[in-house]
Formats: C-alpha cells, sequence, structure tokens
C-alpha cells in the first residue's frame, strides 16, 4: 500500500490512460486498484499475475504489468508506464518477463494483447517479442467517453519457443 501515490502517477495521468481501457482514476481508486492487486496475489486459484514496474535509481513504482488469465491456457497481458519514462524500454523489460512466466511457470498456449490503434510506440513492444497482429476488435472498449476499437496481437507458446 506503500505505493499507492506512485501508482496514482501512473493511472491518474491522461497521458498514459489515453492509451488504457479505462479513463484515469483518482487516489482513491488507485488505493482500491493497489488493494485488489494485493487481494489477487494472495488468492490459491490466482487468475491474476501483476508486477510493479519499479526505476533502478530509487526503486519507485513507474508502472506495472499484468497477466489476467481467460479461456483454456489463455492469459491476456497488459501494461502500462508513467509517460515520463517512456522510451526507455520498462514496457518491452516487464512484458518479456511476464510473457516468459505466463508460458514456462502457467503452463499457458496463448497471451493476447488488445492495444489502442494509434499506439504505435506498444505495437513495437509486442513485436519484438514475436506477437502476431490478429486484427481490429471493433467498439472494444468505452474509456474516455467513446467507445474505441482495439488492435489484437497474440503469441503462441509453440512460436515463442522457436523465437527465445
Amino acid at each position: 500500500m506503500a505505493d499507492v501515490e506512485d501508482v496514482h502517477k501512473v493511472v491518474g495521468d491522461d497521458r498514459v490512460t489515453d492509451w488504457l481501457s479505462y479513463d484515469s482514476r483518482d487516489l482513491d481508486a488507485a488505493r482500491a486498484m493497489v488493494k485488489r492487486i494485493i487481494g489477487f496475489a494472495a488468492e490459491e486459484q490466482r487468475t491474476d499475475y501483476s508486477l510493479a514496474v519499479v526505476r533502478p535509481a530509487d526503486e519507485r513504482v513507474i508502472g506495472f504489468c499484468r497477466i489476467g488469465l481467460s479461456g483454456v491456457q489463455a492469459g491476456k497481458l497488459g501494461y502500462a508506464i508513467a509517460a515520463d519514462e517512456w522510451g526507455k524500454g520498462y514496457a518491452t523489460d516487464t512484458a518479456r518477463t511476464l510473457v516468459e512466466f505466463g508460458f514456462t511457470k502457467l503452463g499457458l498456449h496463448r497471451i493476447s494483447a488488445a492495444i489502442a490503434p494509434d499506439n504505435v510506440s506498444s505495437f513495437r513492444v509486442v513485436e519484438k517479442l514475436g506477437f502476431t497482429r490478429e486484427g481490429t476488435l471493433r467498439d472494444h472498449v468505452f474509456t474516455n467517453g467513446a467507445w474505441r476499437d482495439s488492435v489484437l496481437f497474440s503469441l503462441l507458446a509453440p512460436e515463442w519457443e522457436r523465437g527465445r
């Protein structure tokens, strides 16, 4: 819970949440989010795995990455990094860590990522990891007062194995 203010700097920033599937959150909502993530970590039958992204220089939380389990041997990847930290490789590093965890420890067969159509930087993150663009999910999320499409990417366990 000590990281709530740092988390709020990420999820409360419109520059970040413009790319996410939810609107910016106030401090109370960020606190509830952190509490929920802590609760998921304590569950015996986990369906959500989240990592804090921490800046090495000062160990401040500057983002997060998660895999939510969905379907049979499938997971959904998501990540967010503080806008002031974009372009430094944090998203790629943490996504790579969770993708490897998903395939090696969770036994997933498929990991997908749904990305805002204009988020070219995020496209590059998943493409570096070997994800394939599948298509567009029309009116996939309602955020910032409007419906928004998402571009769906996926990576299968055999593809990941070949690319290691």
